[in-house]
């Protein structure tokens, strides 16, 4: 998590996995990025998990997420 401005961001490089296949939630000052590429036998042939805490002065309300063309997920938190 880095601090930039009145926002904190988190970035990932999703960049194996196609935007369906990736899944954020927020729960209790914290971000979890899921992502999972399935084969088409249905078995999982790629994962990926990063779960990070947000400091305590974040607005929960304001997270927002944004993939760049290159695969890196940006999540953008407002600080209060």
């Amino acid at each position: 998590v880095r601090a930039q401005g009145d926002t904190y961001q988190v970035v990932a490089d999703v960049s194996q996995f196609e935007p369906p296949d990736i899944v954020v939630t927020t729960s209790n000052c914290h971000v979890t990025i899921q992502a999972e590429k399935v084969a088409a036998d249905g078995t999982v042939c790629d994962a990926f998990t990063h779960k990070c805490q947000l400091p305590e002065d974040t607005d929960p309300l304001s997270v927002s997420c944004a993939l760049t063309e290159a695969g890196t997920l940006v999540i953008t938190v407002q600080r209060r």
